[in-house]
């Protein structure tokens, strides 16, 4: 008989708790298991190789914890890794568990959202390098019109708690900016980073009035209801305890401080090495 295991939720850092949150919130009954890769982070900057490597490093960690589904909460690593974990070593390390990530789901939806056809994806360097959501997003709608603008400053401002501050004004108005120059028609604006919920407010504040603003963790929440339903096969490797872990490659104590002001409550972690 297989033996149950908790959903893993990775991210380089702690932006995928915004997700593991709105999981939660859906589907409160099973058991979750984070990871934080803090030590490495961030990945936004990093070469497709290392995002991979790094990434397939904490997969096969989650494995070991007997996780059987596990969720990249992270864009740049759902863009730079997941395709290649999925392809070319689940066949091979694990080929009855599973690795999802976040860019389809949205990719898969996002097109509901715009009267123009012209949607904004802000996000980090590494994700918009990739090409990942332009590429996804004309599967599902091909009519669809993406651009896309690199934030880079807006992770380190989320970490270190400047969000809501006046410095982060320069940096949203910036980017923003820069977007709308690119495609005055958009209508739509999805946060690519799950770092960027978080400046939500501040966002809003230099948006137009009419264009929607889209995070991912409601829509990755309903995509993976939605893919335990038609996959019972994995649904029932999950466990159901209504258990959350917390684990960091980083300091537990650090990694602690910082987490309460992405999953909305406090958190207790745990360190561990890969």
């Amino acid at each position: 008989m297989t033996t149950k295991g908790p959903i893993g939720v990775f991210d380089s850092g702690y932006g995928g708790l915004t997700v593991l949150k709105e999981i939660v919130n859906k589907l409160p009954e099973y058991d979750y298991i984070y990871l934080g890769d803090n030590a490495r982070a961030p990945y936004g900057n990093r070469s497709f190789d290392t995002v991979y490597h790094y990434t397939l490093d904490c997969v096969k960690w989650f494995f070991k914890q007997g996780c059987s589904l596990v969720i990249l909460a992270c864009n740049t690593a759902s863009a730079k890794a997941l395709r290649t974990i999925q392809q070319n070593d689940l066949p091979i390390i694990a080929p009855d568990k599973r690795v999802l990530g976040v860019i389809r789901p949205t990719a898969e939806v996002i097109g509901n959202f715009s009267e123009t056809k012209n949607v904004g994806v802000l996000a980090t360097e590494g994700t918009v390098a990739s090409e990942s959501y332009p590429m996804e997003i004309a599967k599902f709608f091909p009519g669809l019109i993406v651009h896309q603008e690199a934030c880079p400053m807006w992770v380190p401002l989320v970490e270190n708690g400047e969000f809501d501050t006046h410095g982060a004004d320069y940096f949203v108005k910036k980017n923003l900016h820069n977007i709308f120059e690119k495609g005055k028609s958009i209508d739509v604006i999805l946060l690519g980073c799950t770092h960027y919920p978080l400046l939500k407010e501040k966002i809003k504040e230099y948006l137009p009035v009419a264009v929607k603003l889209i995070s991912q963790g409601e829509i990755v929440a309903e995509s993976l209801a939605n893919y335990l339903q038609r996959h019972p096969e994995i649904e029932s490797q999950c466990s159901k305890n209504g258990i959350q872990q917390f684990y960091t490659t980083d300091s537990a104590e650090d990694f602690d401080n910082r987490a309460s002001m992405f999953y909305g409550q406090p958190v207790k972690s745990v360190h561990t090495g890969l």
